[in-house]
């Protein structure tokens, strides 16, 4: 089956297209993966503004969707494909109805199906085909009942996640932030520091060039230890901004004092993700970790899970970083796990829906 994916959720415009087989351990072989991004437009504002995005949105889905067509080479105007997945939500409501409406058109004038998909989902099974940290697009994956039942941990600008995964389709909320996501936390502190949008990346980059301990700082792990699988990433951020605003110009200003915080910032939010990840993995026996989200890009947070699953004897499943960021594969992904599940529906009109959950 040959499926395009449609990503438009936030400020990446991403267009994928995949050739999809099996059904109990279902392969992919992407064919065209081509993303326009819009971080150096919002990066003079410290983040996406929603309108602004939507327009942008619209002048790139039909340049995105021409190389991805010429990539694969398809057709341009009848294109031999079987289904068109978009993402329905979560997300930015300007920002989906731009991908909704574009995908709607291309399937009245291609006439094939649409799949309506998950955000959320898209992230989570890209991870769970196609990757660890050591295993290239391509290679044969393991068998489904060797990573099911599974951990999720979704992690991204707009959401921090622990989901059970006992089948495809079949997930259990366990556990979300109560606030600010993590890539959130990376964004507004990265933005205290004088750093560039989006914080994440330039938060690790600093911390990378560490190499001092002169302020000897230590910021909290909210919610650590308590008993549940929420997260609350609210206070951590203040506590930057306290310790900053402590500081004369000269410290605030400074290199070291910069790569010092960077580096325990990003420790912080890592120790919490990983120890209520590994948490609910014992309390679900879990085969296998699955993590997902731009977030998971971050090296240290996949380097660290990777070395807890090897004690425990887990698998530790996660797509390479350029398919943790959004991008129309893992809605493409997502669209031929929802077929799996229910085929094909006539969709008169599909909502945007925001806040949708998993």
């Amino acid at each position: 089956m040959i499926i395009m994916g449609i990503e438009t959720s936030c400020d990446d415009t991403g267009i994928s297209i995949i050739e999809a087989k099996g059904r109990k351990s279902p392969s992919f072989r992407i064919l065209a993966n081509n993303i326009a991004s819009q971080i150096e437009i919002h990066q003079k504002y410290g983040g996406v503004y929603p309108n602004m995005a939507k327009r942008e949105h619209e002048t790139n889905l039909p340049i995105v969707v021409s190389k991805a067509l010429k990539k694969a080479k398809l057709d341009p105007l009848h294109p031999a494909l079987d289904a068109l997945a978009i993402t329905y939500g979560p997300g930015l409501s300007p920002c989906l109805w731009a991908g909704l409406n574009k995908a709607q058109e291309l399937t009245k004038q291609w006439n094939v199906p649409l799949i309506p998909t998950n955000h959320m989902e898209g992230h989570l099974l890209i991870s769970l085909f196609l990757g660890s940290p050591k295993r290239g697009l391509g290679i044969p994956k393991p068998r489904l009942g060797n990573i099911l039942p599974a951990l999720a941990l979704l992690v991204s600008g707009g959401h921090t996640q622990l989901i059970f995964v006992s089948a495809l389709g079949k997930y259990k909320l366990l556990g979300e932030t109560r606030d600010d996501a993590a890539g959130e936390c990376f964004d507004k502190t990265a933005r205290v520091l004088g750093l560039p949008y989006p914080g994440g990346p330039a938060i690790s980059q600093q911390a990378q060039l560490c190499e001092t301990n002169i302020y000897k700082l230590r910021l909290p792990r909210p919610m650590i230890s308590t008993k549940d699988y929420d997260f609350s990433f609210s206070g951590l951020k203040t506590a930057v901004l306290y310790d900053w605003k402590s500081r004369s110009k000269k410290v605030r200003e400074s290199t070291v004092y910069t790569q010092e915080m960077a580096k325990e910032i990003q420790k912080a939010i890592i120790e919490v993700l990983v120890q209520k990840t590994l948490k609910a993995a014992h309390r679900y026996s879990a085969k296998a970790i699955i993590l997902g989200g731009g977030v998971g890009a971050n090296k240290l947070l996949r380097n660290t899970l990777l070395k807890e699953t090897k004690k425990f004897g887990m698998r530790f499943l996660v797509a390479p970083p350029e398919f943790c960021t959004d991008n129309g594969a893992m809605i493409a992904v997502a669209g031929y796990a929802t077929w799996l599940r229910s085929g094909f529906k006539k969709h008169k009109h599909i909502e945007a829906q925001p806040n949708l959950s998993l």
